[in-house]
C-alpha cells in the first residue's frame, strides 16, 4: 500500500485555509512506501487510494474557487499547508488451514491394525519408524505405533498396488467368514455331543466359591432346611397340624430360595464381557430379589390361607408328640445354621469397619443375609408353632392352631417385605455414605493440579464396588508448570528464540501442546490411581475434564 495527497479546503470568511495531508500505510510486510515515489504506470489496489484522494482533492479546489469568487479580497492571500503523517498498522493475522492430507498422513496406527487392516506381517514393521505413546490405562506401561502413511507406503511396497492390496482383503474377509461358520457348526455338534454323552467338562473353579465365606452358608442352609422340609412334611401327615403344615412349606420355601441364591452366586462369578463391561455381581441382588418375593408368595401366601381354612373349617388333631420331636429338631438345626450365617456376617463387617446392624440394612452381602433372616424367621416361626400347638393340646381348642398358621404367614410376609426393600435399594444404585463420599472428595480437591470439582456421584454396585464419577476443573498453569518440569529449559528458549515466521510459530505450539495434553492425561492416571489406592472398594474412576 502507498500514501497520496488528500486536498481539502475550509470555507472561512477571513481566511481560506487549505490543508494538506500525507496519508502512509504500512503494508502487510512491514515496509513504509510513499505514494509520490512510485510509479504511476503501475496499477495496485494503492493507486485506488491515490486515485480517490487526487478526485477529492479536484473537488474540494473548485467548491473552493467558487467561494473565493464571492470575496475576492480574501483571494490573494496565501494558502498554508500543513502536513500530518497518520500511521496505519495492520495486524498479521494466522491464515486458517484446512486439515488435509498433509496432517491425516501423520495419524498414528498400531500394529495389530496395520497387520490386519494392510495385510503385512510383523516383519514388514521392523523397517518402518517406531513411536513410543503414552498408553491411556494406568496398569499399561508405552506402546508401540507406526505413521499411517509409512504403513500405507509399505503395504503398496509388498502387494505392489491397491487393487492387489483390496483383493488380499477381500479373500481374508471371505476366508474369515468361513473360519466363523465353521466355528459355528461345530460349537453345535459339541453341543448336541454334550447333551447325547453327557458333560464331562472339569468342574469349573467357580465351585470353590461354595467352601467358603456366602457360598459356605448357602450350602449349609439349603442342606438343613432340605431335611427339615423333609421331617416336617411327614409330621404333617401324621398330624394335621396346621401349624407344621406352615412349617413344611416354609422349609420348602427357604430350601428353593437358597437354592436360587446358589444361582445367583455363580452367576455373580462371570467374567466381564463387552456387553456387561461392569461385570455380573448384581445377579447377587437380582436372586435375592427374587427370593423374598417367594418367600411372601410360597410362604406367607400358602401359611395364611391354610390358616384361614382352619379357621373356618377346623378339624381335631391327632397326637403331636411326634410333631414335637420334629420342631425340636428343626429349632437345633435351623439355630445352627443361624450362627453360621451371624458369624459370617460379623467377619465381614469388622472387615469393612461397620457394625453388624449397618451391614444387614445396607445389604453388603444379600446371600448371607437371606440366610440370616429366614432362619432368624425359621427359629421364631418354630417357637411360635410350638406354643400354639401345646395351647392346643392343654385347651382341645383347634383355633390356636390356625392362629399360630397365620402368625408364622406374617413373620414370613415381614422378612419378604425386608428383603425385597433392601435389594430394590441394591440395585437402583444407592449412593455411598456420606463420610465416604467426602473423604473421596476431599482427596482430589487438596490435589495441586485440581482447582475445583463438580458433579460428584458415588454409586454403590454391590458386593463392595463402588464406581466414581466427577467433572474436574485442573488448573492449567500447574499442569503446565509439570510438563515444564520435565523438559530442558535452556533447550527450549533456544527453541523458542529459533522461531521467526508463522510456520515455526505453529510448529512449535502443536508440538509442544501436544505434550501437554499428554502431562494432562498422565494427571487424571495419577488421580484414578490414587483413589483407588486409598479407597479400595473404589474399582471404577470417570474423571471429566471441565
Amino acid at each position: 500500500m502507498k500514501s497520496g495527497s488528500l486536498f481539502c479546503a475550509l470555507p472561512c470568511n477571513r481566511l481560506p485555509v487549505q490543508l494538506m495531508s500525507q496519508v502512509r500505510v504500512y503494508t502487510s510486510n512491514g515496509q513504509k512506501k510513499d505514494l509520490g515515489s512510485e510509479d504511476k504506470n503501475v496499477s495496485t489496489p494503492e493507486d485506488s487510494v491515490r486515485k480517490v484522494g487526487t478526485e477529492s482533492s479536484l473537488q474540494t479546489s473548485e467548491r473552493a474557487k467558487r467561494l473565493g469568487g464571492r470575496d475576492t479580497g480574501n483571494a490573494d492571500q496565501k494558502q498554508t499547508f500543513l502536513k500530518e503523517p497518520i500511521q496505519v498498522k495492520v495486524k498479521a493475522v494466522l491464515k486458517k488451514r484446512e486439515y488435509g492430507p498433509k496432517y491425516t498422513q501423520n495419524n498414528f496406527i498400531t500394529g495389530v491394525r496395520a497387520i490386519n487392516e494392510f495385510c503385512l506381517k510383523s516383519s514388514d514393521l521392523d523397517q518402518l519408524r517406531k513411536i513410543k505413546r503414552r498408553s491411556p490405562h494406568d496398569d499399561t506401561e508405552t506402546f508401540t505405533v507406526y505413521l499411517r502413511s509409512d504403513v500405507e507406503a509399505k503395504s503398496l511396497e509388498v502387494w505392489g498396488s491397491p487393487e492387489a492390496l483390496a483383493r488380499e482383503r477381500k479373500r481374508r474377509k471371505e476366508a474369515e467368514i468361513k473360519y466363523r461358520e465353521n466355528l459355528f457348526r461345530n460349537q453345535r455338534l459339541l453341543k448336541e455331543y454334550r447333551e447325547f454323552f453327557g458333560n464331562t467338562k472339569p468342574r469349573s473353579s467357580a465351585a470353590a466359591m461354595f467352601f467358603k465365606g456366602p457360598g459356605k452358608v448357602v450350602m449349609v442352609a439349603i442342606c438343613i432346611n432340605g431335611l427339615n422340609f423333609f421331617f416336617k412334611l411327614l409330621a404333617w401327615v401324621y398330624t394335621g397340624s396346621a401349624s407344621m403344615f406352615s412349617e413344611a412349606i416354609h422349609s420348602l420355601a427357604d430350601t428353593c430360595n437358597q437354592a436360587l441364591l446358589a444361582l445367583g452366586i455363580s452367576q455373580s462369578a462371570r467374567t466381564p464381557d463387552p456387553s456387561h463391561p461392569y461385570g455380573f455381581t448384581n445377579m447377587r441382588y437380582i436372586a435375592s430379589l427374587i427370593s423374598g418375593v417367594g418367600i411372601f408368595m410360597m410362604g406367607a401366601g400358602l401359611s395364611w390361607y391354610h390358616g384361614i381354612m382352619g379357621l373356618l373349617h377346623p378339624h381335631p388333631i391327632e397326637s403331636l408328640l411326634w410333631a414335637y420331636c420334629i420342631l425340636a429338631g428343626s429349632l437345633v438345626s435351623e439355630g445352627a445354621t443361624l450362627l453360621v450365617a451371624i458369624n459370617e456376617i460379623r467377619r465381614s463387617a469388622r472387615a469393612k469397619g461397620l457394625s453388624f446392624y449397618q451391614y444387614v440394612v445396607q445389604s453388603r452381602d444379600p446371600s448371607t443375609n437371606v440366610v440370616l433372616l429366614e432362619d432368624a424367621a425359621a427359629v421364631l416361626s418354630v417357637a411360635v408353632a410350638a406354643t400354639c400347638m401345646g395351647l392346643t393340646s392343654l385347651t382341645g381348642n383347634p383355633y390356636y392352631d390356625s392362629v399360630g398358621s397365620l402368625g408364622v404367614g406374617t413373620l414370613l410376609g415381614t422378612v419378604s417385605a425386608f428383603l425385597i426393600y433392601t435389594n430394590t435399594e441394591a440395585l437402583l444404585g444407592r449412593s455411598i455414605q456420606p463420610e465416604q463420599l467426602q473423604r473421596l472428595t476431599e482427596l482430589l480437591e487438596s490435589d495441586p493440579v485440581v482447582r475445583a470439582i463438580h458433579d460428584v456421584k458415588a454409586t454403590d454396585m454391590g458386593m463392595s464396588k463402588v464406581r466414581f464419577k466427577a467433572e474436574v476443573d485442573f488448573d492449567g498453569r500447574v499442569v503446565t508448570r509439570s510438563y515444564l518440569e520435565k523438559q530442558d529449559i535452556e533447550q527450549l528458549l533456544q527453541e523458542i528464540q529459533q522461531v521467526k515466521t508463522l510456520e515455526e510459530l505453529e510448529a512449535f505450539m502443536l508440538k509442544h501442546g501436544e505434550n501437554i495434553i499428554d502431562t494432562l492425561g498422565a494427571e487424571v492416571d495419577r488421580l484414578e490411581k490414587d483413589l483407588k489406592q486409598r479407597n479400595p472398594d473404589v474399582r471404577h474412576v470417570d474423571l471429566e475434564i471441565l
